[in-house]
């Protein structure tokens, strides 16, 4: 792909963006940035892209910015199908996506995981699995490291990770990883896609290019996911919590079965709960699909211990125990989550929600939450859709939230934040969210003991 010269206009001025102009600049390509906000909401980036010696605006997007485009790159979050992009499209630019960028230039094997719920977990759990196996990998994509970023590396990893939102794979016309897994598809990011099968096929374009000699990892106990094998011509692996698989990995609750023969024991993971299992047999899958040696990848298995801000405990305070699950952006996640614990919960949710009916958590909701602390955007409908099951309460920040949830809660109990909702109403992402509670949780009177 010759870039040199060639105006490239990115919308958003997030790292994504900027990784992105790293890129562009080594091909010699003439980026141009355009952002919404106004510079002092954005002033870091702004000063990199100044250091660099790259043309941007902000608080708007102006003719100057797509006028001679010959490509235009939308942040993820940004929808590619806004005004701007779509008469830069009429007047002969091309869409790229960040990923679609970078795969031009990637020297390295990719493991590649999308899914609605589970992909932080599988994608962490992979680049440890890979690195025990004794091979330099980086893990990139919907997480600290954009694709562009890895790319860059010199020397080039063996294999990148690589953790693929819908925003991503949905402007996907070129990328074909080597191995690629489905997790799941339930609910989420329906204001942008519009319906579930929108959704799904967006999720669905990572395997539309994959080859005869590629992998695709499949959840077979998800009808949506399963539906996906007629979209790729790869190799096609199922993993199964619920039935045998003879091309793939099944579990009856103890063994983990390749066919009839046991590879591996649940027993091998340190991870918690069900959805946790089928997490670990994505990744195995992936594993036994790639022919990584086999010895190394369950020792490296054993090691591994979780994910930060899925379900991660903070703390025991006066017999209290304070569970971050921030990571936790939609329903599913919320679910999941409640669904670890047996004890009564003092829930802390809300924030700017995805459209989601709230409602189809009431029996759980009833079951598992003794009180339920609502903030952010969708703090009333959240109410609305429980206060009939639990006694639910506002709070106007999360530092007020947590200290309200420490004066209900009895020894025994569990203080979760587990939101269901995104973070961008009141934080910088969910990792930002995640670090303020566990931050006044630590400030809590009586100390913490781990």
């Amino acid at each position: 792909m010759d870039l040199r010269n060639r105006k490239v206009t990115l919308v958003g001025m997030g790292k994504t963006t900027l990784a992105a102009v790293r890129l562009l600049l080594r091909e010699h390509a003439e980026p141009f940035v355009t952002e919404k906000a106004p510079r002092e909401n954005v002033l870091e980036a702004a000063e990199d892209l100044e250091s660099l010696g790259v043309s941007y605006e902000c608080g708007g997007h102006t003719d100057r910015a797509f006028s001679g485009a010959e490509y235009v790159i939308p942040s993820p979050g940004v929808d590619p199908r806004m005004g701007p992009i779509a008469e830069a499209t009429r007047n002969g630019a091309r869409i790229l996506c960040e990923m679609e960028l970078a795969s031009r230039y990637n020297r390295s094997r990719v493991l590649a995981v999308t899914g609605t719920n589970g992909k932080t977990t599988t994608t962490e759990l992979l680049r440890a699995l890979v690195e025990s196996c004794g091979h330099r990998v980086l893990l990139a994509g919907n997480n600290e490291l954009p694709f562009s970023a890895a790319v860059l590396a010199d020397p080039a990893p063996e294999f990148i990770v690589l953790e693929v939102s819908s925003y991503q794979a949905e402007l996907n016309q070129t990328f074909r990883p080597w191995l690629a897994a489905v997790l799941n598809v339930t609910p989420d990011h329906l204001a942008r896609h519009e319906s579930m099968v929108g959704y799904a096929e967006a999720k669905g374009r990572l395997l539309a290019l994959q080859r005869e000699s590629d992998f695709a990892v499949l959840n077979a106990d998800d009808p949506m996911v399963e539906a996906m094998a007629a979209l790729t011509k790869a190799s096609c692996r199922r993993f199964s919590l619920a039935r045998r698989v003879t091309q793939g990995l099944w579990t009856d609750g103890e063994g983990i079965y390749e066919g009839d023969l046991q590879v591996a024991s649940s027993s091998d993971t340190r991870l918690k709960g069900r959805h946790n299992l089928a997490n670990v047999l994505s990744a195995l899958a992936m594993m036994r699909a790639g022919a990584f040696d086999w010895g190394r990848t369950l020792e490296g298995l054993r090691q591994f211990r979780g994910v930060e801000h899925r379900i991660e405990f903070v703390a025991r305070i006066n017999g209290v125990d304070y569970y971050n699950d921030s990571k936790s952006t939609n329903i599913e996640s919320l679910r999941v989550a409640l669904e670890s614990f047996d004890v009564p919960v003092i829930l802390i949710a809300g924030g700017r929600g995805k459209g989601a009916d709230y409602r189809v958590l009431n029996d759980l909701v009833t079951r598992r939450v003794k009180r339920m602390i609502t903030l952010g955007e969708d703090a009333p409908l959240l109410e609305q859709a429980f206060e009939s099951r639990v006694c639910t309460e506002r709070a106007g920040d999360l530092a007020y939230a947590v200290r309200r949830a420490a004066s209900i809660a009895k020894p025994g109990d569990i203080v979760l934040l587990s939101p269901a909702c995104a973070s961008f109403d009141m934080f910088t992402g969910f990792e930002h969210r995640g670090r303020v509670f566990k931050d006044c949780v630590r400030s809590l009177e009586g100390g913490a003991s781990r």
